[in-house]
């Protein structure tokens, strides 16, 4: 038997079956218990892990942890996530009833994805992909808009390229105030119907959950 780590806790109390709570210097990590020979990929692990993601953030915040993390025993886990602990406990305490919501937009003019037979070396390759990468733009007048009408509910919030085709805009927000950018998205998609958006969350700390002073 293995747990599928899911996010870290600042309380014992934030966890709740079926996740299992596994104690870390003085954080929790939430577990999902699984048979040793139970595929990662499986899809209805994948839907249980995404089921119990969405219970645990409504008891409180916390950060998520990369999907694939799996530990065997508790020693297992502090091992593993030690260089963590500190940075962890400073958001878990700053960001504490906060949640994130991302907003992903395509690009106005989506740039070509470089071939990987056009260089002779893996790094000019992934220069080339960055570059890439950087240049997606979304419409200037939607990016204004998302700064004027969804950006004034977030404590924090930053635009971040993923690919060559789209942009994301994350939004650290409290909780309290999920309804009101849902509203704020609901304006965009009236306003802007030409422009190809998906306003979804709230998730836990994941964008965020490096940041701390």
């Amino acid at each position: 038997m293995r747990l599928v780590v899911i996010g870290a806790h600042l309380e014992r109390s934030d966890i709740e079956p079926p996740a299992e709570a596994i104690p870390v210097a003085d954080l929790w990590l939430s577990g999902l218990p699984i048979e040793d020979a139970q595929a990662l990929g499986d899809r209805e692990l994948l839907l249980r892990v995404a089921k119990t993601r969405a219970s645990l953030l409504d008891r409180a915040t916390f950060i998520a942890i990369r999907y694939g993390f799996t530990a065997h025993a508790a020693s297992d886990a502090a091992v593993k996530c030690a260089a963590h602990i500190d940075r962890w406990r400073h958001v878990l305490h700053d960001c504490r009833g906060f949640v994130e919501m991302t907003l992903k937009v395509a690009a106005a003019s989506p740039r070509a994805r470089p071939d990987r037979k056009d260089f002779s070396s893996g790094g000019a390759y992934i220069r080339a992909l960055h570059e890439a990468t950087r240049g997606a733009e979304v419409d200037p007048a939607f990016r204004s808009a998302v700064e004027a009408i969804v950006a004034p509910f977030a404590v924090k919030h930053r635009w971040s390229n993923r690919d060559t085709a789209s942009l994301e805009f994350a939004a650290l927000v409290p909780e309290d105030a999920v309804a009101a950018v849902n509203e704020a998205g609901a304006v965009l998609k009236r306003n802007f119907a030409s422009v190809a958006f998906l306003l979804s969350g709230p998730w836990p700390l994941e964008v965020f959950a490096d940041d701390h002073e």
